[in-house]
């Protein structure tokens, strides 16, 4: 693609940077195929390529953002799938990302978008807050009809069930000879409606000899306001982070950072790139995402032991975006539910995202419930026993359309080498083991 942006702009890193993923695409239109939005709504400006187009436009002009742009943009679900399918190497991601930032930095938008994207950036990273948010939302829960679309789509994401205390999980010592010392990374949202996952991790790695070492002083990764445009509170949750991890680096040392949720792991992987500007953090942030790993990545290095139960049950695997395109992981899921006994069956339409995407569900709802409702169509299509899969907005958004028990993989893992029936599970009848 031909630029012209003039030489005071391409000072800019970022702007250089933008301009050279720009210059890779060459108009293919592969993208189209595999984009979630364009896929429903059939308009080109929905595709990632016509949102380059609206973003090469903007940014070259220098101009502020308008409604227009704004409004494609904003149905982007940032699920990655063009970056997989592109055979020319766009780097969408970092794209998207800085037309994000622009838009928050020169568009004004609407003052009830403008309080809810503010609540969602103050509440959803902070597990006191947003634990008070669920029960908030659970009050209100009678009168859901009589709020707007969003509001309800709030609602809707409130757990039935007993909420869990958020806590982190408690390090955790080898009994044998330790192989690995890793630091887990306790998130914010799971800690809240999951915290079951941390803890089944915890018990899966030091059964494979790895100390679980705590941080304190870790939140929140940053995706949530990375992807609302919200540039400084990204970079302040990521700054937080590395500080917290490096004092282990620099102590007794780690071998890496686990991640179990992998809208997590692909921000924190990309923690080099969103600060490489910064003179003080650079290099630390590198060294810290390359450290990072999702927690079915390191159990394939570690090796999981044999299955301690008969498991046996059809598990149909729902690859998250951010696992299968933002990390591009795809074997060892699958690989590691059937090295545990599963009957693992892959989903049809299984490039195409559940909906989800971080706050998506919240701030675009009719798309992401036809993104839910195609996808669980899908997989019930595949009879399957329960579903599995490595990111917890993935599991409530799924969850909330279908009978079928949503778990973890790390949770099947543990369960099948040792460690406590998963919560989901056990309140559902017929389960063997």
């Amino acid at each position: 693609m031909q630029t012209r942006f003039t030489d005071q702009q391409l000072a800019d890193p970022k702007t250089a940077h933008s301009e050279q993923i720009l210059r890779k695409c060459v108009h293919c239109g592969f993208c189209t195929a595999t984009c979630p939005t364009y896929v429903l709504l059939g308009d080109e400006l929905d595709s990632p390529r016509g949102r380059i187009y609206l973003i090469k436009d903007m940014l070259e002009a220098g101009r502020p953002a308008s409604e227009r742009v704004v409004r494609h943009i904003d149905r982007c679900l940032s699920c990655l799938a063009c970056m997989t399918t592109c055979p020319s190497g766009v780097h969408y991601m970092h794209l998207v990302d800085h037309a994000r930032a622009h838009i928050e930095k020169t568009y004004r938008r609407p003052l009830p978008d403008r309080l809810l994207r503010a609540l969602l950036a103050w509440v959803l990273p902070r597990p006191a807050l947003f634990g008070l948010a669920i029960r908030a939302a659970r009050l209100a829960a009678p009168f859901k009809a009589l709020l707007p679309g969003r509001l309800r789509g709030l609602i809707a994401l409130a757990p039935a069930g007993p909420l869990a205390k958020p806590r982190t999980a408690p390090p955790t010592a080898t009994t044998g000879a330790r192989r690995a010392r890793m630091v887990l990374l306790d998130g914010c949202v799971q800690q809240t409606l999951a915290p079951g996952i941390n803890a089944a991790t915890a018990r899966l790695l030091t059964r494979l000899g790895v100390d679980v070492v705590p941080a304190g002083g870790a939140g929140c990764c940053g995706a949530l306001t990375h992807h609302l445009g919200k540039e400084d509170a990204a970079l302040a949750s990521a700054r937080r982070n590395i500080d917290a991890w490096w004092r282990q680096v620099e102590g007794a040392g780690l071998d890496a950072i686990v991640i179990t949720a992998s809208g997590c792991g692909t921000t924190v992987k990309d923690y080099g790139h969103m600060l490489a500007g910064d003179p003080v953090y650079a290099d630390k942030a590198a060294r810290i995402a390359a450290l990072a790993k999702d927690v079915t990545e390191v159990v394939s290095d570690l090796g999981l032991a044999a299955p301690t139960i008969d498991t046996g049950q059809r598990v149909a695997y729902h690859a998250a975006c951010s696992m299968q395109h933002g990390q591009q992981i795809v074997r060892q899921p699958k690989a590691l539910l059937t090295a545990a006994g599963f009957d693992v069956v892959d989903v049809p339409e299984g490039h195409l995202c559940c909906g989800s995407a971080g706050t998506y569900n919240i701030l675009q709802p009719e798309i992401a419930r036809r993104l839910r409702d195609r996808k669980v169509a899908n997989i019930e299509r595949t009879r399957p026993t329960m579903v599995a899969t490595g990111n917890i907005g993935c599991m409530v958004q799924i969850g909330q359309a279908t009978e079928l028990p949503v778990v973890h993989t790390v949770e099947l893992l543990d369960w099948a080498t040792g460690g406590p029936r998963p919560a989901a599970l056990a309140a559902h009848s017929g389960m063997a083991g």
